[in-house]
């Protein structure tokens, strides 16, 4: 027996210089990571002349809020901000509801023409966002939807519905069908079964698939360009765009140009905070159920 605690003794003293040596790594990847962001908070509370200094300043001492002053006193953040919030929110609640329900039709019933369904979700994945342009802006013109919030919503729908079918259709096939039966022999409805059972389990691939359609509704750029014309209608990535862009006569104000950065990730690091719980189990669910 004393032998056998030695053996396992020396092994942990083996193993413990690895874990050591393999959480430095770690540290040292999060620093990689995090330095941006954390690049980019400093660079907003420093002034354009620091900022263009051959000598970086990597802490903000002597730093003020007058780059977000400056972005505040345009008066265009907050309409911007309101329209992002807007397109987001309802591309969050029509995207969950479709792939909700095309995830459903496709793992739970066998009907003609379900592998002609599948297929198509992921040959429309293939199509390059580029090449329907022209096509989007002449529909959204024909229907008087340009410059506008629904206009917008829609095409994002569009683009994002078919990865959130395909993202929850592994939640719900790897929910057995016989917790339903199971429930349906205790008495309840079909419909009951589904929503009292499995609808609960789905919560975390629900929240999984909300968190990839509100950044891709947050951060696009390339359809909010060709949509949205009108100055006075714009999303945040639009408006951030106001920033780089230098007039003939002005060069471009990094500071500020960080300060609008920050304001735009903000809203993105609150939406995580309410659901990181949820979308960390979902995403590991999703990893290990077919």
């Amino acid at each position: 027996m004393s032998r056998v605690l030695g053996r396992g003794a020396r092994r942990s003293r083996v193993r413990h210089p690895a874990k050591i040596a393999w959480g430095i790594v770690g540290v040292v990847v999060a620093l990689i990571w995090v330095f941006p962001v954390y690049w980019m908070i400093n660079s907003s509370l420093l002034s354009n002349v620091t900022l263009q200094s051959r000598t970086p300043t990597f802490l903000p001492f002597g730093g003020s809020w007058d780059n977000f002053a400056a972005v505040f006193a345009g008066g265009t953040f907050f309409p911007a901000l309101g329209m992002s919030v807007a397109i987001a929110l309802i591309v969050v609640a029509f995207c969950l509801l479709f792939a909700f329900l095309g995830a459903l039709a496709i793992s739970r019933f066998r009907f003609r023409g379900r592998k002609g369904f599948v297929l198509a979700i992921l040959f429309i994945q293939m199509l390059p966002a580029e090449g329907l342009f022209i096509a989007q802006y002449k529909l959204m013109a024909s229907v008087n939807l340009l410059n506008t919030v629904l206009g917008v919503s829609i095409l994002y729908i569009a683009a994002v519905v078919p990865f959130t079918i395909w993202m929850l259709r592994g939640f719900v096939a790897g929910i057995p069908a016989e917790l339903e039966e199971a429930a349906m022999v205790d008495g309840l409805s079909r419909t009951q079964a589904f929503f009292r059972i499995t609808f609960p389990l789905l919560a975390p691939g629900l929240v999984a698939s909300g968190v990839y359609a509100f950044l891709q509704a947050w951060n696009e750029f390339t359809v909010a360009l060709v949509v949205l014309q009108d100055n006075a209608d714009q999303t945040l990535p639009l408006w951030l765009r106001g920033f780089i862009q230098a007039s003939a006569s002005r060069a471009t104000d990094w500071g500020q140009v960080m300060a609008a950065s920050t304001l735009v990730a903000i809203p993105v690091i609150i939406f995580f905070l309410f659901v990181q719980g949820r979308m960390t189990s979902g995403l590991v669910s999703g990893a290990v159920k077919g």
